[in-house]
Order: structure tokens, then C-alpha cells, then sequence
């Protein structure tokens, strides 16, 4: 399957052959579909046919290795393998999810202390932060992100080789989650100037698109867990 998402995020359609249906979903040879993954919601939207439209309403991954199955919604039409479709994102809801996971990625850069946690979801976002014996500051914490916004840094995906992330662990910061490895190479995603660590999600170009946030509050989650909650502002 060739992931249309990985190289160009901005992508809202591509055309498409089916290649399998099961009580799962639908598999497609091509997608621009993200699936749930590294705290990012599947998409959402719609496969396009002349037969009628299927709705999609879960993005998620498959057993294989880049397999994505799209969910189609109860009750809905199916279509046959082999048969041409048009898959289409809902575009505001993941551009949404863009501008949040890759503010996310800015909080990293402005919080001390390791990724604990962490989930993307439309309009807010949230991190949990290892902060050993000291406090977060909301007011504090919200300038610093803000700032990095408006100085519109460009986000770009790099690629790196298994050898090479293990030679620079630094660059791992969630405790939770490990980047995948095995494949010869790891997908980064590089905040130019502010930020530098693995991930296989979807982000805008350049920081200023993601607005203005807000922190909503800072949770006590444990002896040193802080957990750190973005809202958009606007």
C-alpha cells in the first residue's frame, strides 16, 4: 500500500483501487487516509464510487507492516475488489488535527523532562511530562508556545537509519511509545531551529499556521507527572 500521506500531508484525495474487504474495512492500494497512531485519530471521510458513497468513519492500521483499513460506517454499501474509488479525507477536521499534533511537538520543545503520555484530538491536545520536584507554569508555558508560533519556523519530515537513531537516543522523547525500527529507517519530523524527534504523523508546513493556543490546565497526575492540556484559542 503506498501511504499518499507520508510525503505530502496537504493531499485531501487520490484515486484508488480496492484490493480487499473484510468484517475489518476496506483496504486500498493507495491512501491519503491517516490511521490511528502515535496519538493522532484516523481519518474520517469518504469513498467516492459511482454505485453510491461510502462514508469513513475510522482510519486504522492493519496487521501487515503500512497496512491501513478504512472503517466503513454500519450498514454501508461495500465495494468489490478491484473496483476504482476515489478516497476522500474530511479536510478540516485533519487539518485540525495537523495544527494540534504539530503544536504538541512545540510543547516538547518548551517543557523539561520526558513525553510520558500524550493524545491528539480535534481542537485540543494534551502531554504528559516526567518533571521531577517542580511545578508548571500555565501563563508561562502558553507565552513560550505562542511565540514559536508567530516565528513561523518551517516543520519538515527528514529520515534517519536505524543505526543512526541508535547512535542519538536523545532524540527519543516519549517514554511510552518507541519509534518503529526494523525497516532501515525511522520517519523525523524537525521543527527547524526548536525541535527534532521521531514521528510518522501529519503536520503542517510552517508553525504559523497552527494559531494562537491556550493551556486549559495543568494536571497533577503523580509523583512527577504533569499532564499539559492545549486548547485553540480562536
Amino acid at each position: 500500500m503506498t501511504l499518499l500521506f507520508r510525503d505530502d500531508a496537504y493531499l485531501r484525495s487520490c484515486s484508488a483501487v480496492v484490493t480487499a474487504v473484510d468484517a475489518r474495512g476496506i483496504r486500498l492500494d493507495r491512501t491519503v487516509f491517516y490511521p490511528m497512531g502515535g496519538g493522532q485519530p484516523g481519518d474520517t471521510g469518504v469513498l467516492r464510487r459511482a454505485a453510491g458513497d461510502i462514508a469513513i468513519v475510522d482510519t486504522v492500521k492493519g496487521e501487515a507492516a503500512e497496512e491501513v483499513i478504512h472503517v466503513p460506517a454500519p450498514g454501508a454499501g461495500l465495494p468489490a475488489p478491484g473496483e476504482t474509488v476515489t478516497a476522500e479525507i474530511d479536510w478540516n477536521r485533519r487539518h485540525r488535527l495537523m495544527r494540534m499534533h504539530t503544536c504538541l511537538h512545540l510543547l516538547c520543545a518548551v517543557v523539561p523532562g520526558a513525553v510520558t503520555g500524550g493524545q491528539i484530538s480535534d481542537g485540543k491536545g494534551r502531554l504528559d511530562f516526567d518533571v521531577p520536584g517542580g511545578s508548571l507554569d500555565k501563563e508561562e508555558i502558553a507565552a513560550k508556545v505562542n511565540a514559536l508560533i508567530a516565528a513561523d519556523h518551517e516543520v519538515r519530515p527528514r529520515w534517519i537509519t536505524d543505526e543512526e537513531l541508535a547512535a542519538r537516543p536523545e532524540l527519543v522523547r516519549t517514554m511510552s511509545v518507541k519509534p518503529p525500527t526494523g525497516r532501515g529507517r525511522v520517519r523525523l519530523l524537525e521543527i527547524v531551529g526548536v525541535d527534532l524527534q521521531p514521528c510518522g504523523g501529519t503536520h503542517v508546513r510552517r508553525t504559523g499556521e497552527i494559531g494562537t493556543v491556550a493551556v486549559a490546565k495543568i494536571e497533577n497526575k503523580g509523583k512527577q507527572n504533569r499532564r499539559v492540556n492545549l486548547v485553540f484559542a480562536a
